[in-house]
């Protein structure tokens, strides 16, 4: 019997992490490149990154308005021309009919408040993620609904 070394499958968390990742990477937001992933039973069921809405120009095109007028991270969300990678990853899933409910979202970042209340009611249980956010009403909200919020470390 060969015995090669055997290389060691990534766990899930780190696998759909992966993925989010090159998600984020088809973000046009000159800001912060953001992605989304939903995950029900280890299947993908939708992804989303953030940027303007379909047909639209990009802000890579037409600037960002957030930076023009000096608004700081985690304020003042109605100012964007871009939609957020939850929001995306949400009106893909309701476009094609599919269920979230039980559903866990992996971000590359922590929700807004907008995408929070979005996670609460899109019936999703658990939020895994990669970095902060400065949103403190989203994490209060968040606890309050029982939603557990991982942040997995890079490795």
């Amino acid at each position: 019997m060969n015995k090669e070394k055997i290389e060691i499958r990534p766990g899930w968390n780190e696998y759909f992490l992966s993925i989010v990742k090159l998600v984020a990477q088809r973000s046009t937001c000159l800001r912060r490149k953001v992605g989304a992933l939903i995950v029900k039973d280890k299947r993908i069921l939708c992804t989303g990154y953030n940027g303007a809405p379909s047909g639209l120009a990009h802000c890579a095109d037409v600037g960002c308005l957030r930076e023009k007028l000096n608004i700081p991270s985690g304020q003042r969300h109605e100012l964007c021309r871009g939609l957020h990678a939850e929001m995306n990853a949400f009106l893909q899933a309701a476009r094609y009919g599919i269920s979230l409910v039980g559903g866990i979202i992996y971000c590359t970042n922590y929700p807004c408040i907008i995408c929070a209340k979005m996670i609460i009611n899109a019936g999703i249980k658990e939020v895994i993620i990669l970095a902060d956010y400065p949103d403190q009403y989203a994490k209060d909200i968040l606890a309050e609904a029982g939603i557990e919020v991982k942040v997995v470390q890079e490795k």
